[in-house]
């Protein structure tokens, strides 16, 4: 296995779920630039829902308003000190719960859509 697979395949399944809770939510790539070629993928539905990052230890998904969601599943892990932002650090080895996260996802786009 690659050294980068396991971040890949985190990604890549979170990317589904996302993708999967609400057809009419899109995915961008942005921020590109030397030190990350490839850019960050960042999900939108009536404005941004999160940004996924791969880093060496973990995959990184931040939620821009995630301080005003409410997490019952206790996904959120990470950033909890800011005032806007949460996110989810998933480490090798680590899975998380679809469903906790699909109603994450649809709390951000709901509270987007609220404006």
């Amino acid at each position: 296995m690659a050294a980068d697979s396991w971040r890949d395949e985190t990604l890549a399944r979170m990317r589904a779920l996302i993708l999967a809770t609400d057809h009419a939510i899109v995915e961008e790539v942005k921020w590109r630039k030397p030190s990350n070629p490839a850019g960050v993928p960042v999900w939108s539905r009536g404005g941004i829902i999160c940004t996924g990052e791969t880093y060496r230890d973990k995959v990184k998904l931040t939620f821009a308003r995630g301080a005003a969601l409410a997490d019952p599943a206790g996904l959120f892990n990470a950033s909890l000190d800011g005032n806007a932002r949460r996110a989810i650090d998933i480490r090798q080895g680590e899975q998380v719960d679809a469903e906790a996260f699909r109603a994450l996802v649809r709390a951000a786009v709901a509270l987007n859509l609220a404006g």
